[in-house]
């Protein structure tokens, strides 16, 4: 049996002490969000009384988190994939450089942005006060990690090799592109689906300026409950987030799996 060396027992300590420290905030949140009493702590007994609460009076804006993560992941899909490929195809100092210009949203605090939308488009009739108007918000925040992990991965397989080849078999740009480039691609769309479905449910700084009282995003709720030292109820909705957010996460890393295994 080999033996483990002492600098293995030194960094599995390390290890150790930065996962409990990172994951402790977590999971007394989840449990203030299921105790009778948070100030009196377990003692007080568990409930999911405020897990009920949350759902009962805070639904619509679950759903509304929900609907615009959904929304956003269909908006990077449809933008991001060809807006890769293209980025991809004219290898450029001008495709490059607008690569570079589609991460401002990024680089920028989300506040800058959404300052910069309601400027633009705030007086657009109801634009403002309308979901979609997040959803722009997001779109523009997520679609940079879809369009950077799908040329990751067009860069990594050789793409332009496994194109010509469909070519030269007489297959159409059409066929190629669905039968050849989106196939070979699947591991970097799906991580970067994974990535806008995240980010989306959690954005918080943009989508502070952004909502109305009508639009209210889980995120937005959950500081809102903070703020009133609501502290049941604003862990409640952290147990939500999570249960929301982690099947969903299990599920897309399912998928990758399946990618890389087929």
């Amino acid at each position: 049996m080999m033996r483990r060396s002492k600098n293995f027992w030194l960094l599995l300590a390390f290890t150790a002490s930065v996962s409990i420290f990172l994951i402790l905030p977590v999971v007394l949140s989840v449990l203030a969000g299921l105790t009778k009493d948070y100030f009196v702590g377990l003692s007080s007994g568990l409930t999911l009384d405020w897990v009920i609460k949350v759902w009962t009076e805070y639904q619509r804006s679950i759903l509304l988190s929900v609907g615009i993560a959904l929304a956003c992941l269909v908006c990077s899909l449809l933008l991001g994939v060809p807006a890769a490929y293209v980025l991809f195809k004219r290898n450029s100092g001008w495709s490059r450089a607008a690569e570079e210009l589609m991460m401002m949203p990024v680089a920028l605090p989300g506040i800058a942005t959404a300052l910069a939308l309601i400027a633009t488009y705030g007086a657009v009739g109801e634009f403002r006060t309308h979901w979609t108007f997040i959803l722009v918000g997001h779109v523009l925040f997520t679609l940079p990690f879809m369009v950077r992990s799908v040329l990751a991965v067009m860069h990594s397989i050789e793409l332009n090799v496994l194109e010509e080849g469909a070519r030269s078999l007489g297959a159409s740009f059409t066929q190629r592109f669905f039968s050849v480039t989106l196939p070979n691609c699947a591991p970097g769309i799906l991580a970067g689906s994974l990535m806008v479905l995240t980010l989306s449910m959690g954005e918080f700084n943009m989508t502070l300026l952004l909502h109305t009282p009508f639009t209210q995003t889980l995120p937005v709720g959950l500081a809102d409950a903070y703020a009133s030292l609501r502290i049941e109820v604003a862990s409640a909705y952290t147990v939500i987030f999570f249960l929301i957010i982690v099947p969903l996460l299990i599920a897309m890393q399912a998928a990758k799996r399946l990618t890389r295994t087929s």
